[in-house]
């Protein structure tokens, strides 16, 4: 709950819209990295050097990772802002976007049906290579799928449903 108010925030703060400086998410970048990736290798080095003994990764290691998570995510925020002020041509991932939920429920319809056993059942037998091949065959699909949707409708079949139900009537699909 914490994270998705100080995230909503962010979003008043116009910090999600690239309107900022390009300075300012400079800045994002610089301090959410510079203190994300060392605050990370210290949980990750302190974890291993305890050999991973439970209550002292989930006194010490676990926060330690979490803060530094925070941190990283700030610092994806500002790296993505820069292209998008870059960039023009992110369109694509601004409708993945626009459809998140139903692209995440497509997203965990896929990898369930590949990795458990109402699907292909290949849980623990696929490599890293393998997944991160899975991974971004997963975002292509998306990246169209989303793309093409959104030029003919005007939100995601999901997000429609779940806006008409909840406005009590069938609101306008089609753009």
């Amino acid at each position: 709950g914490g994270l998705m108010i100080a995230g909503m925030g962010l979003y008043k703060l116009g910090v999600f819209s690239a309107i900022r400086s390009r300075r300012f998410y400079a800045a994002f970048v610089v301090l959410g990295f510079g203190l994300g990736v060392p605050s990370i290798l210290m949980a990750v080095a302190r974890s291993y050097r305890h050999h991973w003994e439970a209550r002292d990764f989930l006194l010490v290691g676990e926060p330690l990772s979490y803060l530094g998570g925070l941190f990283v995510g700030l610092g994806w925020v500002g790296l993505v802002m820069l292209l998008c002020q870059r960039a023009p041509r992110l369109a694509p991932l601004a409708a993945v976007g626009q459809m998140a939920l139903t692209n995440y429920l497509f997203q965990s319809l896929i990898c369930t049906s590949i990795f458990y056993g109402h699907g292909l059942g290949q849980f623990g037998r696929i490599d890293r290579v393998g997944q991160l091949a899975i991974a971004l065959g997963v975002w292509v699909i998306q990246l169209a799928a989303s793309s093409w949707w959104l030029k003919r409708f005007s939100v995601g079949p999901i997000e429609w449903a779940w806006r008409s139900a909840a406005s009590g009537r069938t609101l306008p699909l089609r753009r």
